[in-house]
């Protein structure tokens, strides 16, 4: 298997695609040469790291098991190396005193990173604390988050959302008693329930809420693999407008669905606010403190509708990293 096929393996391109792909490669690899090395002078000096391919760099070479792969390149270039992939550098740390220095003594020089394609509509326009670039507005989400969404008054006001679902899945296994069960399935679909009801448990009633759990499901197992999947165009962005795996165009299908589903439910809990019913409310959700936050929020750098969905399809985000 020649490396242009394994590279090409990787990111699952068909064989009209990759023809395409190949002629591509070939015209870079050319005006790459053409630029020499007369285009290296005046570089700062990096770190070192594995040769890679003209274009391509050490994409061909990744291993799927990332963190022991970077722990054999860590043995033989040291705490900190480079690696090409495509026409993006990056830079590897493996100890904990250079780990140290990036994400606490120099944090804000590495706090901004290029938003992948898939996510960029995924997240509203990379609109979420994810992926905002440092400044005004991610500071505001970050204390919207840090501060005030998970601050232990917020979290103890879901806690008799999060005991309901606990007591539904015990009262579902007990009734199985003497049946076989799936407790790993059983676990993921506890921890679902328990994030959609501190998202919006206390706004919706029981049989909506269910159904509208089962929806959600489905959209966001079809979201979760596009934005899992390997997209050429974040290694190569001069392909992007051709995306030749058609990753965008499908989450540009799901992305709307999400959408109406965030809508539904912000539009259910205004219309509650607007019959003065908040008080009514068993139990606060996300949802209802997100949207207090917005209309006491500060006027340089208010809080939108876009970042509450945003910041809604973070907390959901968590969930899936824990499957």
């Amino acid at each position: 298997m020649t490396p242009l096929t394994n590279f090409l393996e990787k990111f699952n391109i068909d064989a009209s695609t990759s023809t395409i792909v190949t002629l591509l490669a070939l015209f870079a690899i050319i005006w790459y040469a053409w630029r020499g090395a007369g285009s290296k002078k005046g570089r700062p000096s990096l770190p070192p790291g594995p040769r890679g391919l003209p274009l391509i760099g050490n994409l061909a070479s990744l291993d799927p098991d990332l963190h022991t792969y970077f722990a054999g390149l860590a043995r033989t270039y040291g705490p900190i190396l480079k690696l090409q992939l495509g026409h993006k550098l990056g830079i590897i740390v493996s100890s904990p005193n250079l780990a140290r220095e990036v994400l606490k003594d120099h944090d804000i020089t590495f706090a901004n990173r290029d938003v992948p394609d898939v996510a960029r509509i995924a997240a509203y326009g990379g609109s979420d604390i994810a992926w905002s670039p440092y400044g005004p507005e991610w500071r505001m989400l970050r204390k919207v988050c840090v501060l005030k969404m998970l601050s232990n008054s917020t979290l103890d006001s879901v806690y008799e959302l999060r005991r309901r679902e606990l007591r539904n899945i015990i009262a579902y296994i007990y009734s199985k008693a003497g049946s076989p069960i799936n407790v790993g399935e059983q676990t993921f679909l506890t921890i679902l329930n328990v994030v959609t009801s501190m998202l919006w448990g206390g706004t919706v009633p029981g049989e909506e809420r269910g159904r509208l759990g089962a929806e959600f499901r489905r959209v966001v197992a079809d979201m979760t693999e596009l934005l899992g999947a390997p997209n050429i165009s974040d290694f190569f962005p001069a392909l992007a407008r051709f995306d030749l795996q058609g990753l965008v165009k499908k989450m540009s299908g799901l992305a709307p669905k999400f959408d109406q589903i965030f809508d539904r439910m912000i539009e259910k809990q205004l219309s509650v606010d607007a019959l003065g019913d908040r008080a009514g409310a068993s139990s606060k959700d996300f949802l209802q403190f997100l949207l207090k936050v917005k209309d006491e929020g500060d006027v340089k750098t208010p809080l939108t509708m876009t970042h509450i969905k945003a910041l809604l399809m973070v907390c959901f985000s968590l969930h899936d990293v824990m499957k």
